[in-house]
């Protein structure tokens, strides 16, 4: 059974902006590491995300999953943006994830939360290992995205 990894970091800007760098999930190869492919294929009627097909790439290992997303947040940007797999993929056959935007000061808290498990034997060290470097490498990505 999966466990959960979580991350978080503080981002220098407001919630707004940081929920419109995560809603953009098309622009996700250009700055998110291991995304090589985003399909948006279905929209809610404020124009964020519900259902998407991503393509990642992790060294010989390619997968392209059907998510679904729910958006909990508010018109100032904080609240959760979570997602699940609808689909699984040739190797991810569990994804549940989300990023928790908090206002802090002028800027946001993000947390990220992560339960992956895959269609091959892999040891639960080795896996909640796997997510924690998943987690932060998408905070510090996100960061940089935003910040830079």
């Amino acid at each position: 059974m999966a466990q959960r990894t979580e991350s978080s970091t503080t981002v220098e800007a407001p919630p707004a902006e940081v929920l419109a760098v995560v809603t953009d999930l098309e622009a996700y190869p250009e700055w998110a590491g291991g995304i090589t492919e985003v399909e948006v294929l279905e929209t809610d009627a404020d124009g964020r995300p519900l259902q998407a097909r991503l393509t990642m790439s992790s060294g010989p290992v390619r997968d392209t999953l059907l998510v679904g997303y729910e958006w909990a947040v508010t018109t100032a940007g904080t609240g959760t943006m979570s997602w699940s797999l609808v689909e699984p993929g040739r190797v991810t056959s569990l994804m549940d994830g989300s990023y928790e935007l908090v206002g802090q000061g002028d800027g946001t808290r993000v947390t990220y939360r992560l339960e992956v498990d895959v269609a091959i034997s892999m040891p639960g060290l080795l896996r909640r290992k796997a997510e924690k470097v998943i987690t932060d490498a998408a905070l510090k990505d996100l960061k940089k995205r935003v910040e830079g």
